[in-house]
């Protein structure tokens, strides 16, 4: 939100926040009650994204706000921070707590602060068929009595409760939950209480989050206080601490922990489930560090026949042998030609750099198939509750490099599009794992478009130079991981993730997905086509794209021993990395580059620098440093390993015949 407090004043209307834990099926909820156009934008000062859209209840118009998901009110991530400080801001007329119902234990850990707030709370015990599955089943009118709140079932991609779930938003109310803190803890919180300006949420909420140390608070707290009030609270901060044994946060963590099992135990009742479904097996097998392999090959080869063969192949071979080469292209050419026979207007749309010759016909007929089929792979692999078991799966391989099995997850999202997959690095709990992830996906992670043609040209290749292709990559990944572990300052973070069970994808649900991110690509990505097509086109008219060619000869010939020409797409694949791998695929299919030169141009472009949109979000989300750094290291590896491999294949006969 650009302006998030100045744009809620501006509308006049009530709030309602949805809040829970990750992975509970949140934004599914946020969806069905606000529809399909909704906003999304950056909190102020953060780079982390919230959505807002807008429902009708009983002809009463609501703004709706989906926070980040998180594990408590006392932030230990920028997610939770924004989440916290949404509801701190200004008080919202409801909070509907979506929850996991197989985790109830976590849910009302998460509701005791809610209740401290004294914020309304509607709670939403989503995948109730799950829970189900599990033999779990809760007294929902019971834990609506014991909380003084409305409890509501759902089963969120089915819309069923989403009616009673409504209906509970026509009356919400504050729950009586409430936790009672060891003596002399409850002194101390109503003398911090005393000094504590008013606020949206109740101030003994914000004495329990100072005296569980939460650092995040002393921004909020030095712009409401005077500097004298700010000491007198850490004095007593200090005086309480002295008192325990334990830190304060774990004496208070304790007693919410009291209060919640007690709950749990009276409205929870567990039936044992017949084993041994297939689904269980699976579930079991797809973590197990041996029998997950197989499962995992088994995913990885669908991944390859339905992205690779299927979209960078059957789709291409459509769209641009057909489509376009027969019909859309020859028309425009006559078209232009009718008009502007010759001349700058001419070169402009259907020269050798023109905007529907090469631009569209790069972005629509050869990457727009293959990033769709991707898209579509992931978002089944999203919904199945595959991808959080390919993290415990994945860890061991990612604590060689410094990382957990969460970075599992933006490196999978990455070869749908690196530039959407810097962003999702944020679910790294610390700087340096971010940082070490981003650099990564720079180096060794190809995007869907550009995997899919570059599987392409190892398709036309021997099996020894898919694997030595292969190899090259994965080993220049643990290597130059292993070494910016060494070299990032931190610590690497513990493996902490919510298992789902496997569920059958819902094919609305990755309609919905595929289709939002098609969207995305049509308006981020094409015009990014568009745009590096016509500096192309620019530095062609002005004499420039031969100059540096020339200037990149002695690196591309000399180092690669590639052709002169492939210059121009080692700059392309900076405006964007699938840009220049069509280019390379282009001359590849002409027979302009050897098995050899196509070898070691697929090796370098695949560890290429991040694209121009790539790069400005490494800037947004690390910064400028950062991304320069990040640039240039990857920038070196690429034409290092790449060149070492031309001179290995040149002077090793086993490797020369591919």
């Amino acid at each position: 939100m650009h302006c998030h407090k100045q744009e809620r004043i501006a509308t006049g209307i009530k709030r309602v926040v949805l809040v829970g834990n990750p992975n509970v099926g949140k934004s599914v909820i946020f969806g069905l009650l606000t529809g399909r156009y909704v906003t999304v934008s950056n909190y102020p000062g953060t780079t982390v994204e919230v959505s807002q859209g807008n429902m009708k209840l009983s002809q009463e118009r609501f703004l709706v706000i989906d926070t980040p998901g998180v594990n408590s009110l006392i932030p230990m991530s920028e997610d939770e921070r924004v989440t916290r400080d949404i509801l701190l801001s200004e008080r919202p007329y409801a909070v509907i707590q979506v929850a996991d119902s197989k985790n109830l234990k976590r849910t009302l850990m998460l509701l005791t602060q809610l209740a401290e707030m004294q914020i309304p709370v509607v709670l939403d015990l989503n995948m109730e068929d799950e829970a189900r599955d599990k033999g779990i089943e809760i007294d929902k009118a019971g834990l609506s009595e014991m909380l003084g709140i409305d409890v509501v079932g759902t089963v969120a991609p089915r819309r069923k409760g989403l009616r009673k779930l409504r209906d509970a938003l026509k009356e919400p109310k504050v729950p009586k939950l409430l936790v009672r803190y060891p003596e002399p803890l409850e002194g101390y919180i109503k003398r911090i209480e005393e000094i504590l300006p008013e606020a949206p949420v109740s101030k003994r909420s914000l004495a329990v989050m100072v005296l569980a140390g939460d650092e995040s608070l002393k921004g909020w707290l030095n712009r409401n206080l005077s500097k004298q009030k700010v000491e007198e609270l850490e004095v007593l901060v200090e005086e309480c601490q002295r008192l325990f044994p334990l830190p304060l946060s774990v004496i208070i963590n304790n007693a919410r922990v009291e209060v919640v099992e007690g709950i749990v135990r009276e409205v929870l009742r567990r039936t044992e489930v017949k084993g041994g479904t297939i689904r269980q097996t699976l579930e079991a097998m797809s973590m197990h560090p041996l029998g997950g392999i197989p499962v995992l090959l088994v995913v990885l080869y669908g991944l390859y026949q339905f992205v690779g063969v299927f979209g960078a192949g059957t789709l291409v071979d459509l769209l641009e042998g057909v489509v376009f080469e027969r019909y859309i292209n020859p028309m425009t050419i006559k078209t232009v030609e009718l008009l502007f026979p010759s001349g700058f207007i001419h070169d402009l749309f259907v020269g050798q750099y023109g905007i529907v010759t090469m631009a569209l016909t790069y972005a629509i007929a050869i990457i727009l198939p293959i990033t769709t089929t991707f898209f579509i792979a992931f978002s089944l692999l999203e919904d199945s509750g595959y991808l959080p078991r390919l993290a415990i799966l994945s860890n061991r391989a990612f604590n060689l490099i410094g990382l957990n099995g969460k970075a599992i997850l933006p490196m999978v999202l990455g070869l749908g599009c690196g530039t959407m997959a810097v962003m999702t690095t944020r679910i790294l709990e610390t700087r340096r794992d971010r940082i070490i992830a981003t650099f990564l996906l720079a180096l060794a992670i190809p995007c869907s478009a550009q995997l899919g043609v570059i599987l392409g040209m190892v398709g036309s290749l021997s099996g020894k130079a898919t694997l030595i292709w292969f190899g090259t990559v994965i080993g220049v990944l643990m290597v130059s991981g292993y070494l910016a572990s060494r070299v990032v300052p931190g610590s690497r973070s513990e493996l902490f993730l919510e298992i789902p069970p496997l569920r059958v994808p819902r094919t609305g649900n990755v309609l919905l997905k595929t289709l939002g991110r098609i969207e995305w690509y049509l308006k981020e990505a094409v015009p990014l086509f568009i745009l590096g097509t016509l500096v192309l086109f620019l530095l062609d008219k002005m004499m420039l794209l031969g100059l540096i060619e020339k200037t990149m000869y002695p690196i591309v010939h000399g180092v690669l021993g590639l052709p002169q020409e492939t210059a121009g797409f080692f700059l392309m694949g900076f405006l964007r990395r699938d840009y220049g791998a069509a280019g390379l695929f282009s001359m590849a299919e002409k027979g302009l580059l050897t098995p050899q030169q196509t070898l070691v141009s697929i090796i370098t472009i695949t560890l290429f620098v991040p694209c121009l949109a790539n790069f400005f979000m490494i800037i947004k989300e690390r910064g400028l440093k950062v991304a320069l750094i990040v640039t240039a290291v990857v920038f070196f590896i690429a034409f290092f390993v790449g060149g070492m491999m031309n001179f290995i294949i040149s002077n090793v006969p086993v490797l020369s015949n591919l």
